[in-house]
């Protein structure tokens, strides 16, 4: 699988932003780059209908709407999705960052922005799926298992004590890059350069969130971990128990 010649013309992207400018920029660059499947919606209602019509891969999400905000658009989401959602905001805030990852967001980015940057980071999370799916076809079998933990890499599915947990696609990535390295200690730039193909410090606290829901997702009890593990100055582990 050639991961730097993928075919994004299948992908279905919905922007949602109430400055028309700001769709056709964002759909003019994106078409330019091989998506054609591109929906655009200016309110958070729309948004909404949208998402549930089209079921798209990728949701570029404006906080600022007219009718509903962003963060409110995104928890409606999360009641019956987990398709990647990359804020917009104008605001710079860390608090407003910190909102959106904790409500189920996977990126965030501040106005003004460059399109390419946008598109960088929607081409990144889909190399990302992409490149996780080749790591799971290398291991044997598709299905791993972390204590009472298991991870089926062929459905994409995360189970605790055999029920289902519902992880978002960046606490998906992240959960099967420190399993893929398991037992190892992962510093802090490693991970942001190998998940979120970054290595800018600004990430840390996005990193600390993810980690943070991944515990109270998947431990017993969050605030003293068995699996995922903070090793202080160092960076992070997973442990098996092997």
């Amino acid at each position: 699988m050639n991961l730097t010649a993928l075919n994004f013309r299948d992908k279905k992207i919905l922007l949602v932003d109430d400055e028309e400018d700001i769709l056709k920029l964002l759909e003019t660059v994106l078409k330019k780059e091989g998506f054609q499947n591109i929906f655009k919606a200016t309110t958070g209602l729309q948004a909404l209908e949208l998402a549930k019509k089209a079921v798209p891969d990728l949701i570029v999400l404006d906080i600022m709407l007219p009718d509903l905000d962003g963060f409110e658009v995104c928890r409606k989401l999360r009641e019956h999705t987990y398709v990647p959602i990359l804020f917009l905001s104008a605001k710079d805030e860390d608090v407003d960052k910190l909102l959106g990852l904790g409500i189920g967001g996977d990126d965030y980015i501040t106005k003004p922005f460059s399109p390419k940057e946008v598109v960088f980071r929607i081409k990144a999370h889909f190399r990302r799926d992409e490149y996780a799916a080749l790591k799971g076809q290398t291991l044997t079998g598709s299905s791993l298992k972390i204590g009472d933990i298991e991870i089926d890499q062929g459905k994409g599915e995360v189970k605790k004590k055999g029920r289902l947990v519902a992880l978002t696609a960046k606490e998906y990535s992240l959960l099967l890059f420190l399993v893929q390295n398991a037992n190892k200690i992962l510093s802090k730039n490693k991970i942001l350069e190998r998940v979120w193909e970054t290595d800018y410090e600004g990430y840390d606290n996005t990193l600390m969130v993810h980690m943070r829901h991944l515990r109270q997702k998947l431990e017993d009890d969050p605030a003293n971990p068995k699996y995922l593990l903070t090793v202080k100055g160092l960076g992070y582990k997973l442990v098996t128990g092997d």
